[in-house]
């Protein structure tokens, strides 16, 4: 009998093609790894986690059952999480319009 076999990649591995391919759609983004996860730091609210096997990052809340709502996509595939993921950067950047980069901010209040 023969049992499936789960294909693992290196997390930090996986998670620096999701970044080079959000640059490919103009999205800047960070990658940080240790203890066996990595991630790819978007924007404000947007980190998406990936322990090899899977991308995750948070979409919502669920007020009813009181938890975290997350979207998922296999890390095998970085260029379509990165395509989702930038659809939802898009939606985050619309609705916080307000917020300004910090070197922006700082300018402001430089006498």
């Amino acid at each position: 009998m023969n049992t499936a076999k789960m294909i693992t990649i290196d997390p930090a591995h996986s998670a620096e093609l999701l970044r080079q391919a959000l640059a490919s759609k103009g999205v800047v983004a960070d990658v940080h790894d240790g203890y066996g996860l990595a991630l790819v730091s978007v924007w404000v609210g947007l980190v998406v986690w990936c322990d090899g096997q899977n991308f995750w990052w948070r979409t919502g809340w669920n007020a009813t059952r009181r938890r975290v709502i997350y979207a998922w996509h296999p890390a095998i595939d970085p260029v379509r999480a990165a395509q989702r993921v930038a659809m939802y950067y898009v939606d985050l950047r619309a609705a916080h319009a307000a917020f300004t980069p910090l070197a922006d901010f700082v300018r402001e209040i430089e006498p």
